[in-house]
């Protein structure tokens, strides 16, 4: 085999271990390990204009964004909390189990490795240094009464000037370098969350099923852009407590889903203004799918 031979078989098994190890497009991704382009814009939020109400903005999020542990049933991430929020996510779904005076992550009866406190040391130190973001934050208590979940949340974050915790909707300016509270039901500080999820729209058996829900959850989204209230919508799923999906992890289920979520969303790129969506929680997102989102900002 003469050099040249050399050159080029070597440049392809380059090109092909670049392949199987990144992928063409990352719509899913469950590798915990983050490589970012250089070029990455990591403060994707500097490029709103500060009078832009937050309830306008498309923001990706996760769902279960620290449920990393406990087995296929329970994992619905791969990264960690930073590297979440460097790769763009603005939003944090948090379910806490208080015991003591301490408030700990979990998911179901999984502990997810973190306490609430050390979270939010976390987006601080992100915010810190990257201040033209904001990151927003559900927290829903598990199993115990919504008084006491709130007091020990306002003992955590004290008077904390960099912690939105009033209802009313406001603009990017106003929320720049801080975390911002969504309120519903059980929990009731900060800004009022209405979701699009319908009873049973997680439960997943048939995944064309689940895209046709998510597609109506976003008209819906779109309708109620722009009010006093955040809209969220969650694109995840599972097919446990299903019979003929009971094989359907939550990966599995977003394996599936980020591509045609993805797809489904570059659809309104030519818009001018392109549509508000709101808050899009997802499962193992990958790199291109939280970038297809954020674009969605740019008219």
């Amino acid at each position: 085999m003469g050099a040249a031979q050399k050159c080029l078989l070597f440049h392809y098994i380059l090109l092909s271990v670049t392949f199987l190890c990144h992928g063409k497009d990352q719509f899913f991704n469950d590798n915990g390990n983050l490589i970012l382009p250089g070029s990455y814009n990591i403060p994707w939020m500097a490029g709103i204009q500060d009078f832009r109400t937050l309830s306008l903005i498309t923001i990706p999020g996760t769902h279960a964004s620290m449920a990393l542990y406990g087995g296929p049933e329970t994992e619905h991430q791969a990264l960690s909390l930073m590297d979440q929020l460097k790769v763009g996510i603005r939003f944090l779904d948090l379910k806490v189990f208080g015991l003591g005076n301490t408030l700990y992550v979990m998911d179901g009866v999984a502990y997810q490795h973190s306490t609430l406190k050390e979270v939010l040391d976390i987006v601080r130190a992100f915010l810190s240094e990257f201040k033209t973001e904001a990151v927003l934050i559900r927290v829903e208590p598990e199993s115990f009464e919504k008084k006491t979940v709130n007091e020990m949340v306002q003992s955590l974050i004290g008077n904390d000037q960099h912690v939105w915790v009033a209802s009313g909707m406001p603009n990017m300016g106003q929320v720049r370098g801080k975390i911002v509270f969504l309120q519903k039901s059980t929990f009731t500080l900060g800004i009022p969350l209405i979701e699009t999820t319908e009873k049973g729209s997680t439960k997943v058996s048939d995944v064309k099923n689940k895209d046709n829900k998510i597609i109506k959850q976003l008209n819906q989204a779109t309708e109620a852009c722009g009010g006093d209230n955040a809209v969220l919508t969650y694109s995840s799923g599972t097919g446990f407590g299903t019979f003929w999906g009971m094989f359907l992890t939550p990966k599995r289920v977003a394996e599936k889903v980020n591509p045609w979520l993805n797809q489904y969303l570059r659809q309104f790129y030519p818009n001018q203004p392109r549509p508000c969506f709101g808050i899009i929680a997802m499962d193992f997102p990958g790199i291109d799918l939280i970038q297809t989102v954020t674009n969605l900002n740019w008219w």
